[in-house]
């Protein structure tokens, strides 16, 4: 009887575990898709701008003049990058489903072997 609850207990922590990596990796994916946002936005404005535009960069106080060119090439390869990161962050939450999935079944064929004993 203990050594089903020993392992009934093991599975469990082991799903925890699965459940706070989960949780982190939805934060991340949140994250990044309000970054997305962000850079979508700047996107936006800059295709209302003329070509000849100001555009500044903040560079910690500073504001520095930027081409616009420059400046939409940069938001661009944010964006590119964002996208796949948030790919890469769905692979490894589905990844995680399926191991916590995968757990929380041994879990519950562990506790109805652990009925009949009881």
């Amino acid at each position: 009887m203990s050594e089903v609850q020993k392992k009934l207990q093991e599975l469990s922590d082991e799903y925890q575990k699965f459940q706070g990596e989960l949780s982190t990796a939805i934060e991340a994916r949140q994250k990044l898709e309000s970054q997305q946002q962000e850079n979508t936005t700047v996107q936006k404005e800059f295709n209302l701008l003329d070509d000849d535009a100001n555009i500044y960069k903040q560079i910690g106080p500073v504001l520095l003049k930027q081409d616009k060119a420059e400046a939409v090439m940069s938001v661009n390869g944010r964006l590119e990058f964002i996208e796949k990161e948030i790919q890469r962050v769905e692979k490894q939450i589905e990844g995680i489903q399926e191991k916590a999935e995968t757990v929380k079944t041994n879990i519950q064929s562990a506790a109805q072997q652990a009925q009949p004993a009881a």
